[in-house]
């Protein structure tokens, strides 16, 4: 790939990022245990907790790409291969970690392309709030899963071949 495109790949990243840093920071500063389980008639306190550390660890790993974007975006000239490693990073770390949680407080419901429905399922009844705020992210990081996916099989092709 050209420098430009991996450029302007990397600009669209910090956007993405820069949005879902500012959501979710937003949702997890103004939503405590407490008030999770005031949402639900029959909140699971042991699960909200599970969900709210979900989160938390994710809004870290965006946070640390958001900030490695914006190095690589102002470094002159543009570093084309620090610049892919980074992207390879982000899919693993942030986009991979979205759909499939460390803990499994969730999961992608791989026959959602063929029913319509939103690709994230929960194992147990989540907060509405918290609901509506990964439904409001999932199409976002859809999209960007597919923007990088390239780089899941580049890095890889690439490793194979300097062996």
């Amino acid at each position: 790939m050209s420098n430009s495109i991996v450029e302007n790949q990397t600009k669209q990243v910090e956007s993405f990022l820069q949005e879902t840093v500012t959501a979710m920071t937003h949702y997890l500063n103004h939503h405590t245990i407490g008030s999770l389980l005031g949402e639900a008639e029959e909140g699971n306190q042991p699960y909200y907790e599970g969900l709210l550390a979900t989160m938390r660890r994710l809004l870290v790993f965006c946070e640390e790409g958001l900030d490695a974007c914006r190095v690589l975006l102002q470094s002159k000239p543009f570093r084309k291969g620090a610049a892919e490693r980074m992207l390879y990073k982000i899919y693993h770390q942030v986009i991979c970690e979205f759909f499939s949680p460390k803990h499994d407080q969730w999961y992608e419901n791989s026959r959602s392309a063929y029913t319509g429905r939103n690709a994230i399922a929960f194992h147990m009844a989540p907060p509405p709030s918290l609901k509506e705020l990964i439904r409001s992210l999932e199409g976002k990081f859809q999209a960007m899963r597919e923007e990088l996916e390239y780089y899941e099989t580049d890095y890889q092709t690439k490793m194979i071949q300097s062996q």
